[in-house]
């Protein structure tokens, strides 16, 4: 039986899909010296997506390897894997497990359990379905973009680096952006 919501997405499959990390990215942005913003990403990650008949049956989880943080500055990256961000040492990955998809129309929402530093905190992805196809290796992918934001503070992230004239170095409002494309897995 094909759900209403099915037969809203062009070429929808059900399956099983594995994270493409070399056609995806994992990026973030947060408020430097509360004049600009920093953009990083993570080069290493992986997650599966399983996309059921009924869309909102659906599920997705994610590791995310954070000792693999770019921000195109080897000295700022070496700090955020410190104590004083990610304790790299102690919390080697960031994970994510969907606990729930929901539909208002054309806007999808994936709500899940998001851990940092051995802390889990809700969260909910604003997502955009954004194909289903054939690949040119005789596959099919998907593809989905999803954006949050959360409170850096929150998963005891908490490091307050002070400026002068007042003001913090690094915000605690982080926004984190997906570009996910995803292989069906075949028997």
């Amino acid at each position: 039986m094909t759900s209403t919501a099915t037969t809203q997405i062009p070429g929808y499959v059900a399956g099983t899909w594995d994270i493409d990390a070399s056609h995806s990215t994992v990026g973030f942005s947060v408020r430097h010296m509360m004049v600009s913003k920093v953009r990083g990403y993570f080069r290493e990650f992986s997650g599966e997506i399983t996309t059921a008949a009924d869309p909102t049956q659906s599920t997705v989880t994610a590791t995310v390897d954070m000792d693999s943080i770019d921000t195109r500055q080897e000295q700022r990256d070496a700090h955020i894997r410190s104590a004083d961000f990610f304790d790299v040492g102690n919390h080697t990955v960031m994970t994510f497990r969907s606990t729930e998809v929901r539909t208002d129309g054309a806007d999808w929402s994936v709500l899940g359990d998001l851990t940092i530093k051995g802390i889990t905190k809700p969260v909910t992805l604003e997502l955009e379905l954004n194909g289903f196809g054939p690949d040119a290796y005789g596959g099919t992918r998907a593809g989905f973009s999803a954006k949050t934001e959360i409170s850096r503070k929150a998963f005891g992230v908490d490091i307050d680096m002070p400026m002068d004239g007042g003001g913090v170095v690094v915000g605690d409002k982080i926004t984190v952006e997906l570009e996910i494309e995803a292989v069906l897995r075949t028997a």
